[in-house]
């Protein structure tokens, strides 16, 4: 599994710092500081408490490393891999009050991202063998979309467009705006979505068989077929005819997931894979 590193990316290195300074806000952890002696070096490591798909590892190891350099860290399970309970994902060998210090927010962001890792891996299961990608969406947390999208990697889903800038996707309230909402226009927005961004691709969302029609005339790169039941996009798919991609998205679940990926189309955007995940269940032990 090909994954980006994160730690290379200067938003992700910003993030932990303010989260690190949420707790802290400049200050330091009091509880350690007055507890724990000043010279203490323990080792610690971080368990699954549950079976879970592994995201995060090294955010965390970014974390101890951003309280106290010296912190070392021992990476047992890969991001990607899978998990037991009481597996051994991370040992941490270092100052008692920086392991202390950065243990919530590491977990805080691991137990979110493997969470995500999980449920995409969830759905990546139930479509296997039907070639059916599973994409994310842009329903994530505000600042931490990288984060979260990563993690649908992780669990080995792919990402949809990362924002609003490196995709254009023709929705329902774009069309009211735009100088006319009639179906039989749809080819025209497109045309001029392209005119406009010619070297960006061009994905719209249609809801009828009409509008998918009038879409396909300028050829789209992607066609989002809203709230389609597993007929509708068969015949969906018939239609096209490999002009564009097709996306399913809306009203997908677990329970039916399996039958949306039978109906030929090539992907299947869920929302739910970043804000429904719920988070994994980690701990941090002192050895």
């Amino acid at each position: 599994m090909n994954l980006p590193d994160l730690k290379k990316n200067k938003n992700v290195i910003e993030t932990i710092k303010i989260s690190l300074d949420e707790d802290l806000c400049g200050g330091v952890d009091v509880t350690s500081v007055a507890l724990v002696p000043e010279d203490s070096v323990v080792t610690a490591i971080i368990l699954a408490r549950e079976t879970l798909v592994i995201a995060g590892v090294d955010i965390a190891v970014a974390v101890f490393n951003a309280v106290d350099s010296s912190i070392k860290c021992e990476v047992m399970l890969k991001d990607g891999s899978s998990a037991k309970p009481d597996d051994v994902i991370l040992k941490i060998t270092g100052p008692a009050i920086g392991i202390l210090t950065a243990e919530r927010t590491a977990l805080n962001f691991m137990q979110r991202m493997c969470g995500i890792a999980t449920m995409t891996k969830l759905f990546v299961d139930k479509v296997a063998g039907t070639g059916v990608m599973i994409l994310d969406t842009r329903k994530t947390t505000p600042t931490l979309r990288v984060f979260e999208k990563y993690s649908v990697l992780c669990g080995g889903g792919k990402n949809h467009r990362m924002g609003l800038y490196d995709r254009v996707l023709i929705k329902d309230n774009h069309r009211r705006l735009w100088r006319s909402a009639d179906a039989s226009l749809l080819n025209e927005a497109v045309l001029a979505a392209r005119k406009k961004f010619p070297d960006v691709m061009v994905e719209v969302e249609v809801e009828t068989e009409e509008e998918l029609r009038s879409a396909l005339l300028a050829k789209p790169e992607w066609i989002l077929l809203d709230n389609m039941g597993p007929e509708n996009l068969k015949r969906s798919v018939a239609i096209c005819n490999g002009i564009s991609k097709l996306e399913a998205s809306g009203g997908i679940t677990l329970d039916n997931v399996e039958d949306i990926a039978k109906s030929g189309v090539d992907a299947v955007s869920l929302g739910c894979l970043t804000h429904s995940a719920p988070s994994a269940d980690l701990s941090l032990e002192m050895l």
